[in-house]
């Protein structure tokens, strides 16, 4: 009986959890949070599923291969986006450049906003990885 009453509360909780981490990963520019605060909150919220749900379901619901393909493709699109950065920005070259836009708004700041979802993506994934290393025996 508990583990019906447990399964249901997560199954209620666990999109509360996600939304909540999607808004301190997009508001982390703004505010206190950023890609690596609401990447451990979404990471958690993953583990939380796996946890009550079991492996078997959770790799059905997570496979492996399309959250390694999020974390290379966050990881590629990181280097490449700062390393743009990095280069137009010190060395005076006028490439076209992400607007800064308008203090106090969402999509302001330039590079941050991607680059904090980037981190948020990398971040929940890596922690759900290094559980199931844990949870598999591995480490």
């Amino acid at each position: 009986m508990q583990d019906m009453i447990l399964r249901e509360v997560v199954r209620i909780v666990i999109p509360f959890i996600q939304i909540f981490s999607f808004y301190v990963i997009f508001h982390g520019h703004l505010s206190p949070g950023g890609g690596f605060s609401g990447g451990t909150v979404l990471g958690a919220s993953f583990i939380l599923y796996r946890i009550v749900n079991g492996r078997e379901k959770a790799n059905q619901r997570l496979p492996n291969s399309i959250l390694m393909r999020v974390l290379c493709g966050s990881l590629i699109f990181y280097g490449i986006l700062k390393g743009y950065s990095f280069i137009t920005g010190g060395s005076g070259i006028h490439a076209p450049q992400l607007p800064l836009g308008e203090a106090g708004r969402i999509f302001s700041a330039g590079y941050l906003l991607p680059l904090n979802i980037a981190v948020g993506m990398i971040v929940s994934v890596t922690m759900y990885f290094l559980f199931i290393l844990f949870d598999e025996g591995e480490i």
